[in-house]
């Protein structure tokens, strides 16, 4: 597996500075828009170590863009208030002491309202910068508008995680609020072995440090289901008796299956058998039978696929199929892979302050391919590479079929 020569690991070609600029200050807003229907008191809360408060999310990605561009290109820029490097760090070794990320729940102070001004603070002094600091600083822009945009998914995955644990079952926002997907017919798409070219080329458009560089696989015969797996399907594992089964399950997935007595997806809500329920962005609603199955663990997709006569394919197996056209992988829901998140032949973190920005996650998590309902346009691609601890369950998540041919 041959690793050919990396190239720009951050992003593409310099822009028109206006441009760039002006798609910064259209991802700043589009946070905001999102947070809006979050009250006050939402917006603090943190309802788990992995999860991030809203709140948390408005202020991190303003320190990111503090700390990456302004600080370092901007002689003249004043930062907002000195102590919020150590709040809104997220895992920064090189840039300074942090707080625990499990309690960034804990932090009612600095208010909503002080966070919304750091944040007017930080697009003001973006909106005004020089054309030639702009082209200057175009790849690390790029990055904070990713980087932004990341969150922006996490803003949504967390609201939902909190609101789904109060009594009332609040409902993030009365209308839909990511794009219905109906499935179609399963299909199974044929792919013969041979060498396949995994990763970014990294000529022009944007990607980060971990889908390089561009390299060889060879692959093995094997094929590949056209979509991922729906409700009505996962829910025939279940009464199928998949949750009690442990010869389905991996190790370390069965005895979580035990410990958290886990009986379904998570979200799900099974009590009335002839009308079951998911918790949504809406609130509850009853699950529908031509959705791709979601807020599944890695090892629930392996148990299924076990339970299916089948395997989950390798990230690698996945993208040669998807350049080749031959998924429908619109991005409905996260795609687990049986691939462990590491490093690509050759790999090379980022320079400079956010050269922590992915490789030293390469070790304990696995892959997903694809994107979901969630995923801001333009974020998923062939070759992203997101990444989960396996138990991870509060994603919007799923799985697609592969199987090995002779």
């Amino acid at each position: 597996m041959n690793a050919q020569p990396q190239r720009s690991a951050i992003g593409p070609t310099a822009p028109q500075p206006a441009l760039l600029i002006k798609r910064v200050l259209h991802a700043r807003e589009r946070s905001l828009q999102i947070a809006a229907p979050l009250s006050a008191e939402d917006q603090c809360v943190q309802s788990m170590a992995d999860a991030s408060p809203s709140k948390w999310h408005l202020a991190h990605t303003s320190w990111f863009f503090e700390t990456v561009v302004l600080q370092p290109l901007v002689g003249s820029y004043q930062v907002f208030d000195e102590r919020y490097g150590f709040l809104f760090n997220s895992y920064y070794e090189a840039l300074g002491a942090r707080h625990p990320r499990p309690q960034r729940g804990l932090l009612t102070r600095p208010s909503l309202d002080e966070v919304l001004a750091y944040r007017a603070h930080v697009d003001a002094a973006l909106a005004s910068l020089s054309p030639g600091t702009v082209q200057t600083a175009a790849p690390l822009l790029e990055l904070g508008i990713q980087h932004e945009q990341q969150h922006q998914e996490l803003m949504l995955t967390d609201a939902l995680h909190l609101l789904s644990l109060n009594p009332l079952q609040p409902a993030y926002a009365a209308e839909r609020v990511l794009p219905s997907v109906e499935l179609g017919l399963l299909e199974w798409r044929r792919r013969p072995g041979g060498i396949a070219q995994i990763g970014a080329a990294g000529e022009g458009d944007f990607c980060f440090d971990n889908e390089q560089p561009r390299h060889r696989v060879l692959l093995q015969p094997f094929e590949i289901a056209s979509r991922p797996v729906s409700c009505a399907e996962f829910m025939a594992f279940i009464d199928d008796g998949g949750y009690r089964r442990a010869a389905l399950w991996l190790s370390d997935g069965w005895a979580l299956v035990q410990a958290h007595r886990w009986q379904a997806p998570l979200y799900w809500d099974l009590h009335e058998p002839a009308a079951p329920q998911q918790f949504t962005l809406q609130g509850p609603r009853p699950i529908e039978p031509l959705q791709p199955v979601c807020h599944l663990s890695f090892y629930e997709a392996a148990a299924y696929a076990e339970w299916a006569g089948a395997r989950l394919p390798t990230e690698f197996e996945w993208e040669a199929t998807a350049r080749d056209d031959l998924l429908d992988a619109t991005g409905a829901v996260w795609e687990w892979t049986r691939s462990s998140y590491d490093p690509y032949p050759g790999f090379k973190p980022m320079a400079g302050a956010v050269a922590e920005y992915n490789g030293k996650f390469m070790i304990g998590q696995m892959v997903l391919r694809g994107g979901s309902a969630a995923t801001p346009v333009g974020q998923a691609r062939v070759s992203y590479r997101n990444f989960f601890p396996p138990a991870t369950r509060w994603q919007f998540a799923g799985l697609r079929l592969a199987r090995d041919l002779a």
